[in-house]
C-alpha cells in the first residue's frame, strides 16, 4: 500500500482460502495501520516498507530527534496493533462489539455457517480509495484495499492456488481493472517502494514493451543463513540459469514476485496489429461499493467457471501443482515474452525460507512432481512448445521439468558404487588404464566449474558445499516420491494431485538451531530412512572397502574411482551421521531411524553378497 506510486492507481487485493474472520480482523486493523504507516515512509523515505521488516532491522533508527520520536511513536503504534491481533488470535474469534467495526464481519454470522472449505463468496472492501474520507493522517488519498474469499463447496474442485488466483483476476477486472497485476505469496513482502516503477519501464518501453507479458523477480529470502544451510537461495540458479532462460524472453513465471500484463494472463494471443500501449489504462467506475461487491462475489462463485474456459485457455492453468510454470509457458506460446528481472540495487521482494530439512525437502517433492508432471502432459515443451519456442528455451524448460527423472541415476551412483567396492566388483576403469582420464575429467571439470561459478554468484565455499549436500539429499529423497507418485498417476494408480503446503513457523529451538547452521531431522519419516540408509550404505561401503582393499596390491588402483566416489558421499553426508549418532537434542534423527537405516543397509549389503 505505501508503494511510490500514485493511490488513486493502486488496488490491493487480499484472497483468503481460509475464508478466517481473524484474517479479515488482521486486515482491518491494517488498514487502520496504514494512515499513519504510509504518510511515515514517504515523508522520511522509509525502506523496506514492511513494517515488521523495517522495525526488525539493526539500522532502523533515524537520526534526529523528531524523527526518532516519531519512528517510537509509529513503532508503538504497530506493536499495539500485532497485539490485539494475537490476542483474537488466542481467542479463536471476534466478539460482537468488534464485529460493530465494519460491516463485513456480519459475513461470518452464525446462520452462515461459514468454514474454511464451505463457505459462500465473501467480497469486502476494507478502503475504497474513491471515498472523501479514505485518506491518510495527511490528508492524501489511500489505495483501494479488498478481502476476497471465493466461495467454497464440498462438491466443487476449488483448484488450488490457481483457482485463487483466478479469482482475484476476475474480481478485480470487475473493481479496478488495472493493465499490470503484480502477485505476491502471504509470506513474502515488497522490499524496493519503486517496484512498480521498475516493472512498468518494460511494459512501456517503446520498442518492445508491447510484447512483453511479465516481468519475473527471482525468489529470495531474508532469513538465508551465512552459508544458505539448505540451498533455499541458489545464486547459480537465479544469476545463471534463469537469466539464460530470460535471454530467450522465456523467463520462468515461479507464482510470486511476478509482474503480469493482465491481457497476457487473460489468454489473449499477442498480435503485432494490437497497440500494448493504449491497454495501461484504469478502470474508472461509477458503481458503488455495494453494488462492486456483489457483481463480484458472482464472479468468484464456485458455479462461474462452469462451461467456460477458465483453467484452460484464461488465467492460470488447472491441474497441475506448479501452475506457475505451465501458465508462463503457455503465455509465451501464445506470442508473448517474458523478462527476468534482477536488481542490482536491493531485491524487490523478500520472502521466508524454510529453515528445517523436513519442509524444505517437502517443497521441492511438490515442484519435482509438479514439473515432472508437466514434461509428461500436452504440456511438454519439446512438443506444445514446438516451433513457437526457441529450442534453448524448451531445453531450458526440460532443465527443471527432468528434476525428478534425476532421482534413479543419482541413487544408483549412491547405492551401487558402495555396494559393488564391497564385493570387489569395479565399476570404472582403474587408476592406471588411459580409460580413466575421461571418467576424471568430466567430474574433476564439472566439480571445479561448479565451483568457481557458486564463488563468483557470491557463494562461499562451505555455502557451495551445503549446496551440494542438499541436492544430494534432494534427488535421493524428495525426487524418488516425485517420480514414484507422478509415474503412478499416469497409470491411474493413484488420485489426482493435491497441494502440500509448506509450515514455516517453527519453535525457537529450531529457529536458534537454524541460525547456528546446524541441520534438523527431528522425525521418523520415510524421506528421513532413506536419506540414513544412503548415508549407512555408503560408511559401510568405504570402511569396508578400506579395510578389504587397502593391503591388497593393486587394490586402491582397481577401485580407486569408487573410493573417490564413496569418500565424497561419506563426506556430504556428515551432518547425517553426527544427527544418527552423535546429537541428542530435539533435532536429531530419532533411534528407530538409526536402527532402521543400519539395519537396511546391512541387509542391502547382505543381499550383495549372495
Amino acid at each position: 500500500m505505501s508503494y511510490n506510486y500514485p493511490t488513486r492507481k493502486l488496488a490491493v487485493y487480499l484472497s483468503d482460502d481460509g475464508c478466517s474472520e481473524l484474517t479479515f480482523y488482521a486486515l482491518h486493523q491494517a488498514s487502520q495501520f496504514a494512515k499513519h504507516w504510509i504518510p511515515f515512509c514517504k515523508r522520511h523515505n522509509i525502506e523496506p516498507r514492511s513494517p515488521d521488516a523495517y522495525f526488525d532491522k539493526p539500522t532502523a533508527r533515524p537520526s534526529g530527534q523528531d524523527l526518532l520520536e516519531l519512528c517510537f511513536y509509529v513503532k508503538k503504534l504497530y506493536e499495539e496493533m500485532k497485539s490485539r491481533i494475537e490476542t483474537m488470535a488466542e481467542k479463536g474469534s471476534v466478539p460482537p462489539e468488534t464485529r460493530s467495526q465494519h460491516k463485513g464481519f456480519l459475513q461470518w454470522s452464525h446462520h452462515n455457517n461459514v468454514t474454511k472449505r464451505n463457505h459462500q463468496s465473501i467480497v469486502e472492501i476494507v478502503i475504497d480509495g474513491r471515498e472523501e474520507d479514505a485518506v491518510d493522517e495527511d490528508g492524501d488519498r489511500l489505495p483501494t484495499l479488498v478481502y476476497v474469499a471465493r466461495e467454497k463447496r464440498p462438491q466443487f474442485h476449488h483448484n488450488f492456488k490457481a483457482g485463487a488466483m483466478n479469482a482475484l483476476i476476475r474480481a478485480s477486472t470487475e473493481m479496478s481493472n488495472g493493465a499490470v497485476i503484480l502477485n505476491l505469496d502471504c509470506d513474502m513482502f515488497s522490499n524496493d517502494p519503486d517496484a512498480i516503477r521498475d516493472a512498468l519501464c518494460f511494459f512501456l518501453d517503446e520498442q518492445s514493451g508491447h510484447r512483453i507479458a511479465f516481468v519475473q523477480h527471482p525468489q529470495q529470502y531474508f532469513n538465508v543463513t551465512k552459508n544458505d544451510l539448505y540451498g533455499n537461495s541458489p545464486l547459480q540458479t537465479d544469476k545463471v540459469e534463469l537469466a539464460g532462460m530470460g535471454g530467450y524472453g522465456a523467463a520462468l513465471y515461479i507464482g510470486t514476485g511476478c509482474f503480469h500484463r493482465r491481457e497476457a494472463l487473460c489468454g489473449n494471443k499477442y498480435s503485432s496489429k494490437v497497440d500494448g500501449q493504449g491497454s495501461m489504462n484504469w478502470k474508472s467506475n461509477d458503481k458503488t461499493a455495494n453494488e462492486l461487491e456483489e457483481a463480484s462475489k458472482v464472479l468468484v462463485s464456485c458455479s462461474y467457471e462452469e462451461g467456460t474456459q477458465w483453467g484452460k485457455e484464461i488465467g492460470l492453468v488447472y491441474g497441475c501443482p506448479v501452475e506457475d510454470v505451465v501458465t508462463g509457458m503457455k503465455i509465451q506460446c501464445n506470442g508473448w515474452k517474458s523478462i527476468y528481472y534482477r536488481p542490482q540495487k536491493e531485491a524487490a521482494f523478500l520472502g521466508v525460507a524454510p529453515n528445517t530439512l523436513e519442509i524444505s525437502l517437502i517443497q521441492h517433492k511438490r515442484w519435482a512432481e509438479g514439473l515432472f508432471q508437466i514434461f509428461l502432459s500436452s504440456y511438454c515443451p519439446l512438443v506444445y512448445g514446438h516451433k513457437r519456442l526457441p529450442l534453448g528455451a524448451q531445453l531450458g524448460y526440460c532443465t527443471y521439468l527432468l528434476w525428478a527423472a534425476t532421482a534413479f541415476p543419482t541413487l544408483c551412483y549412491l547405492v551401487l558404487a558402495p555396494l559393488c567396492l564391497l564385493q570387489g566388483i569395479p565399476l570404472f576403469p582403474q587408476v592406471s588404464s588411459p580409460w580413466f582420464i575421461p571418467f576424471a575429467y568430466v567430474y574433476g571439470a564439472r566439480t571445479i566449474y561448479s565451483l568457481v561459478e557458486g564463488l563468483m554468484c557470491g557463494y562461499t565455499v562451505k555455502g557451495w558445499w551445503n549446496l551440494q549436500r542438499v541436492v544430494l539429499l534432494r534427488r535421493s529423497s524428495s525426487y524418488v516420491f516425485s517420480f514414484v507418485d507422478t509415474v503412478a498417476k499416469q497409470l491411474g494408480l493413484s488420485k489426482a494431485s493435491g497441494f502440500a503446503v509448506t509450515a514455516k513457523v517453527v519453535t525457537e529451538d529450531v529457529r536458534r538451531r537454524y541460525e547456528e547452521e546446524v541441520m534438523e531431522f527431528g522425525s521418523s519419516s520415510t524421506t528421513f530412512i532413506i536419506v540414513a540408509t544412503v548415508a549407512m550404505v555408503n560408511l559401510f561401503g568405504l570402511v569396508g572397502g578400506i579395510g578389504k582393499w587397502w593391503w591388497v596390491d593393486g587394490g586402491m588402483s582397481l577401485m580407486g574411482l569408487q573410493f573417490g566416489l564413496c569418500s565424497v558421499v561419506v563426506g556430504l553426508n556428515l551432518p547425517v551421521y553426527v544427527a544418527l549418532f552423535f546429537r541428542r537434542d530435539d533435532g536429531c534423527l530419532p533411534v528407530d531411524v538409526m536402527f532402521k537405516a543400519v539395519g537396511l543397509a546391512s541387509l542391502a549389503a547382505c543381499l550383495m553378497a549372495i
